[in-house]
């Protein structure tokens, strides 16, 4: 121990703190005591300290719906992420579509990997702006949980099934993230939403990244937490805290180039070669390059102030990719192709199990084992008195792609 400290530097917490440290016994039983605690806790203020004066800092937060002990050893943004990457329905996103539907190519982005990558480019500005990475991080990694299969046509697809049925009723993802956080996920047997903090739920439900006019973006660090709780559809609130927006322009960089790179993997586009020359001039000529100038900029154009913006010529530039990925991949023809695939299993799937829903018990009696498994999908929904149109699309929003084809096939197959 003694040599442990001595390499310390001269005013370092240990030395600060060393009659603390010197009474503790690295018991791993002995890890929740209180002496731990206070211990930890001290630790943690001493970092927060160091942080930006516009940062959310631990210590600052508004806390749960439902109020909880804290933990010894995590911050609540710490918990918030555990709780987030140990669901159920995070570990579905690995077989969630980005773009390109259920794809047999291992090297085309699912929705997983894009969650990895929003995660790790809102890190690297976070810390640089020396913001809340815990923060940052539980927001970054919960923010598509909610995503139906089959990315935004899906989403599209399931919205029009509900309003079909109810004009009032739409589905988004940003809201289903919130929703699958705050109901549908089971925290411990029988428990469920997972109870996160109001700046993590506000970040996520927030996080919108197909906002393509934004060149800067300040906090709303007056929401309340109805407005969290009640957002209407897209709104193009900003979120409550500054990590949130990072996010928020994070999402749009992290999809930008990886686009055009899983789109000439996927033979659609020849590659950044189908971009505006003043674009590449501009952006780089491959993604790796255009993260590194987006980002860059962003940090520059952020120091030491309230608000997450980005230069102007940047910003056109970016937007003028943004659209062109719309018009030469997301409209592509063989994307629109298969999206009448997509509509078709996601309007026959919502068919079948709504009417399901008018007699739960015939259909946990049925021979087809895809009609029982949403049968008792019904039976446990927490919320018992939800329209059967918001059941159906909280099951069908949770499914893989392939799930869904799956599906698909056992319900219709003759």
């Amino acid at each position: 121990k003694t040599i442990w400290r001595d390499e310390m530097t001269e005013n370092s917490l240990f030395d600060m703190y060393s009659d603390v440290f010197g009474t503790l016994l690295f018991e791993p039983s002995l890890i929740s005591n209180d002496k731990d605690k206070e211990t930890l806790e001290l630790l943690r203020a001493e970092r927060e300290t160091g942080l930006s004066r516009f940062a959310c800092r631990t210590s600052e937060t508004r806390g749960r719906v439902h109020p909880e002990q804290p933990c010894n050893i995590r911050s609540c943004y710490e918990r918030d992420m555990g709780r987030i990457i140990f669901s159920q329905s995070f570990r579905r996103l690995r077989h969630k579509t980005q773009v390109f539907f259920n794809p047999s190519n291992d090297h085309i982005c699912s929705r997983i990997e894009h969650v990895i990558y929003v995660n790790y480019i809102s890190t690297i500005i976070g810390r640089a702006l020396n913001l809340n990475i815990d923060l940052i991080q539980a927001i970054a990694m919960g923010h598509d949980i909610g995503h139906a299969p089959f990315g935004h046509t899906g989403e599209k697809v399931i919205s029009k099934c509900m309003q079909d049925i109810d004009k009032d009723l739409f589905f988004e993802h940003e809201k289903q993230s919130l929703r699958v956080l705050d109901v549908l996920e089971e925290h411990r047997e029988g428990e469920y939403g997972l109870n996160l903090t109001f700046e993590v739920r506000d970040g996520i439900v927030s996080h919108c990244g197909e906002t393509y006019d934004e060149r800067t973006l300040s906090p709303r660090r007056d929401k309340t937490f109805d407005m969290v709780s009640s957002k209407t559809k897209k709104d193009g609130m900003a979120p409550a805290t500054l990590e949130g927006c990072v996010v928020r322009f994070a999402d749009k960089i992290a999809y930008v180039g990886r686009d055009v790179e899983d789109a000439f993997r996927a033979g659609i586009v020849s590659g950044y070669d189908s971009m505006p020359k003043e674009v590449i001039e501009r952006l780089g000529s491959s993604n790796a390059e255009t993260i590194n100038v987006l980002v860059g900029d962003i940090i520059h154009s952020s120091l030491d102030s309230d608000m997450i913006s980005i230069s102007e010529g940047n910003f056109q530039a970016m937007n003028e990719f943004l659209h062109g990925n719309v018009e030469k991949i997301y409209r592509a023809k063989k994307i629109s192709t298969y999206e009448k695939t997509v509509k078709l299993v996601v309007e026959g799937l919502f068919e079948a199990f709504y009417e399901c829903c008018s007699d739960i018990e015939k259909a946990m009696a049925s021979e087809n084992d895809m009609i029982r498994k949403f049968a008792k999908f019904c039976m446990k929904h927490p919320e018992k008195d939800c329209p059967d149109a918001v059941k159906v699309a909280d099951y069908i929003s949770g499914m893989t792609d392939n799930f869904a084809n799956t599906c698909f096939d056992s319900i219709y197959r003759v």
